[in-house]
């Protein structure tokens, strides 16, 4: 998973405005206590940030990868 391509999960998931606020505000422990945003700053790889953000909002497996039906699920956590 590349950059973008988490920015625009974030965006499809959890829609523009509340995504870019849960990935700047939401602490999330399996990130070390950091925000996505941060951990994506640090350089943590995006997989496993969105992995850490879609587990923290119990999101299901189903709608991890946005409306695209062929889009590449990034690999297991």
């Amino acid at each position: 998973m590349r950059y973008r391509e988490f920015w625009e999960l974030v965006d499809e998931v959890f829609g523009d405005a509340y995504g870019r606020t849960l990935a700047s505000d939401q602490v999330l422990t399996a990130l070390e206590n950091r925000t996505a945003a941060q951990a994506i700053d640090d350089g943590v790889e995006p997989r496993i940030v969105w992995h850490a953000l879609c587990d923290a909002l119990d999101v299901p497996d189903a709608r991890r990868w946005g409306r695209d039906e062929h889009r590449q699920a990034p690999p297991a956590r």
